[in-house]
């Protein structure tokens, strides 16, 4: 996915339990999950009978020191990166989400985005974010030995997508929401258990896959073990955009490798729209695997061709050629060697307004490609997501209401190839339904805006 994209990255929640110097384990697995989220972090630790917070904007090594994580004792706790796709971007909407004191404290951490959601606090503004208002429903949760049964009830009710941690007393809980949208994984480490967004979280701190958290199961950690129970129970439906862009290539979802998936999406694409050019270039890091299906099937030599610098930050410089232009340029360099004389094809996961390639284009002309000619391993995205895709307004889709041919003229290439639905669906071979309404405009669940 270009620079240029509004598709926002997915947040990433890390929980632990029964394991000494819990905060410290959640710091390496929100290191793991970076990727999605890099807009703040924030983790709460204790024993279920205190619990402190830290919260902060920035990355994970901008939030944390040894000094905090050590003052973060306990052998529980849960971790968050977010990066927003309701509420804004300050610390007030940084998690996990504290309410409450004393043995009823509630932490909560959510990745995901809700529908119809005024009823959970009503008496709160409509712009509050998700996690808030439903840390502030689970706070009317009556407070007895069936609060587990409560919390499965009232999550029930919830519409949307959400795969939440939660510390209440001493326990644990990871929820799924019924629809399976975002990913959700349960794991063991020595004596205790673990769980996080993707399974690559597990290999950095030593754990191993246990499952899945399922669609609609609501699962307990306690002292005693692992329960689970349903909060209802819907037609599965994961995010198809978790395969083609927002889980790292090394991570296992959905029960499919993400590299493989998007290695089969390069080949699907190769067959789909093949072309006749000297190299595969991919745009890194988001089309390196695709674009190594796409070289594997077409028989064309891969070329890193395009340099990416993954040290870039804000600046306050910007120069005469204009902002967007200029984030391209200090994110990307050509490497003139691999391009100069050759037919590029540039391999890309998808595309979003498309600015961004637009200046990579000129960039590879500049540095001597005879052709370029842009492959997208997805369909063209034309519709909003209603599930934690923060897709802009779609009249800004380059996709909306043009053909390939216009979206190579406006990009400057000299053809664009997106990947079919239908060719997306084999790649991804799952075992039942997948969400792509932001291809199809098709949604699983019935939306509208959110209150």
């Amino acid at each position: 996915m270009s620079s240029d994209s509004k598709v926002r990255e997915e947040c990433g929640v890390f929980g632990v339990f029964g394991v000494a110097a819990a905060a410290r384990t959640t710091y390496l697995g929100l290191h793991a999950l970076q990727h999605r989220g890099q807009e703040s972090s924030g983790m709460v630790a204790g024993d279920g009978a205190q619990w402190r917070r830290r919260v902060g904007m920035g990355l994970v090594d901008q939030v944390y020191d040894e000094d905090i994580v050590n003052d973060l004792a306990g052998d529980v706790a849960i971790g968050h990166n977010r990066y927003s796709t309701s509420g804004t971007s300050t610390l007030d909407n940084a998690q996990p989400v504290v309410i409450g004191d004393g043995a009823e404290t509630v932490a909560l951490c959510h990745n995901g985005n809700l529908l119809r959601r005024a009823w959970l606090a009503p008496a709160l503004p409509a712009a509050t974010s998700d996690t808030r208002l439903l840390a502030e429903a689970v706070r009317t949760l009556p407070r007895d030995g069936n609060w587990p049964e409560h919390a499965a009830n009232l999550l029930g009710r919830v519409e949307g997508a959400f795969s939440l941690l939660l510390l209440h007393r001493r326990a644990l809980y990871a929820v799924r929401d019924p629809h399976g949208f975002r990913p959700l994984v349960l794991g063991r480490l020595d004596s205790g258990w673990v769980v996080a967004s993707e399974s690559c979280a597990f290999d950095l701190v030593g754990a191993r896959v246990e499952r899945e958290v399922e669609p609609g199961e609501l699962v307990c950690i306690t002292d005693t073990g692992v329960e689970s129970r349903s909060i209802g129970m819907a037609a599965p439906s994961p995010c198809v955009f978790e395969w083609i862009y927002f889980s790292r290539p090394d991570s296992v979802v959905f029960g499919r490798s993400v590299g493989e998936v998007r290695v089969a999406l390069g080949r699907e694409l190769a067959r789909e729209a093949p072309v006749d050019a000297d190299c595969v270039v991919p745009v890194p890091d988001s089309g390196n695997f695709a674009a190594l299906g796409f070289a594997q099937e077409s028989a064309l030599p891969l070329v890193h061709g395009l340099i990416r610098n993954h040290y870039v930050g804000r600046t306050f410089i910007e120069p005469e050629q204009g902002a967007r232009d200029f984030k391209a340029r200090i994110k990307y360099n050509v490497y003139a060697p691999q391009i100069s004389g050759r037919r590029v094809v540039l391999v890309d996961d998808s595309l979003v307004r498309g600015t961004t390639m637009r200046t990579l284009a000129l960039m590879l002309r500049d540095a001597g490609a005879r052709a370029v000619h842009l492959r997208v391993s997805a369909p063209p995205l034309r519709h909003e997501c209603f599930f934690g895709v923060d897709i802009p307004d779609e009249r800004l889709l380059i996709a909306v209401g043009r053909e390939a041919p216009q979206i190579a003229h406006l990009l400057g290439v000299d053809s664009v190839g997106y990947l079919s639905l239908a060719a997306t669906m084999r790649a991804a071979q799952p075992e039942g339904a997948l969400c792509h309404g932001c291809f199809s405009g098709t949604y699983p669940v019935a939306v509208r805006a959110s209150e």
